[in-house]
């Protein structure tokens, strides 16, 4: 058992749990009778690929975890708490836009890091801190490593003038898309990672490409899931490899038995550029050979129960 979670885990006899991605790092979790969405993103620019759901069809959930208050991982949360009457739990932020999305405040739950939240009779969370990924080190030529130590006062100015260079780049129906979507945060709120346990075993979630290595080091959960975009954030500072380096090394510092990447899709065409699988297949074979990796397609379900209880690893 993890340290971030009790010793009495929840009942494992007879209850199924699985596990389906609906793109970016939106994915729904069922541990029994209970439905749980890892972000919110569902719906899409017209170029992309449908993910077979829309957040106003989903009629049964009771909570959305959050990972961070960027669009495309918190929009459509109102509208999965409006049907179904789900708690939206993340960051203040997070919190903060739902309220002004018209989400009642009694569904709506501000977590840090620390806090153990119940979801169901067999499923609690661990809230940790987590770190975004260093959106400001966009622009660094390719083949050069991103400048580190950067003043915050840098890095703002740095993401503005990025994102005056793409002004007026982005299609009209990209344009449309991010005025219909919850949209202005204030930064990403504060990234959150989320280690859930349930009856099949330990399930860490973090939505974008960073973290403190003090606190995924040794964390050992079954399965991890795990964001593949941008430039990884490790202590604040961004990677100095490649993306595949940094998926590779923060998997060897996870050390789960089972993993799956999220955010690698090409969600947002043609502003969206999908990385390289190949060399983050063969980074993971290099670093971590004995941990299974899994790519399930939109809406396929992933049954948890049975691809833990074998107790295997290898690629597959």
């Amino acid at each position: 058992m993890t340290a971030f979670l009790p010793e009495d885990g929840p009942p494992r006899d007879g209850i199924p749990v699985e596990l389906e991605w609906f793109g970016v790092s939106t994915f729904r979790l069922r541990v029994g009778e209970t439905v749980i969405f890892l972000d919110a993103y569902l719906e899409r620019v017209p170029a992309a690929a449908p993910v077979g759901l829309a957040s106003r069809e989903v009629t049964a959930a009771d909570a959305v975890l959050v990972g961070h208050s960027h669009f495309d991982h918190l929009h459509g949360a109102q509208f999965i708490a409006a049907g179904t009457g789900a708690r939206i739990v993340g960051s203040h932020e997070t919190v903060r836009l739902m309220e002004q999305a018209g989400v009642p405040s009694d569904q709506l739950t501000a977590a840090g890091g620390g806090e153990l939240i119940q979801l169901g009779p067999a499923v609690r969370a661990r809230v940790l801190p987590s770190l975004h990924s260093c959106v400001w080190a966009r622009g660094t030529p390719a083949g050069q490593a991103p400048e580190r130590w950067l003043s915050q006062q840098e890095r703002e100015r740095r993401l503005a003038a990025s994102r005056t260079g793409r002004s007026g780049q982005a299609p009209a129906e990209v344009v449309e898309h991010l005025r219909d979507c919850v949209n202005s945060p204030h930064g990403d709120g504060g990234a959150l990672g989320y280690l859930l346990e349930t009856p099949a075993g330990a399930l860490y979630w973090g939505d974008t490409s960073g973290y403190w290595t003090g606190i995924v080091t040794g964390m050992r959960p079954d399965i991890a899931i795990l964001a593949a975009a941008g430039t990884g954030n490790v202590d604040g500072e961004p990677a100095q490899g490649t993306l595949a380096d940094f998926i590779a090394d923060q998997v060897a510092l996870l050390q789960p038995r089972h993993l799956v990447l999220c955010h690698h899709d090409d969600w947002m065409p043609p502003v969206t550029s999908p990385p390289d699988l190949d060399a983050l297949r063969a980074a993971l074979a290099g670093r971590a050979p004995g941990v299974r990796l899994h790519e399930p397609g939109y809406g396929q379900a992933l049954p948890l129960h049975s691809i833990l209880a074998d107790g295997g690893g290898g690629s597959g």
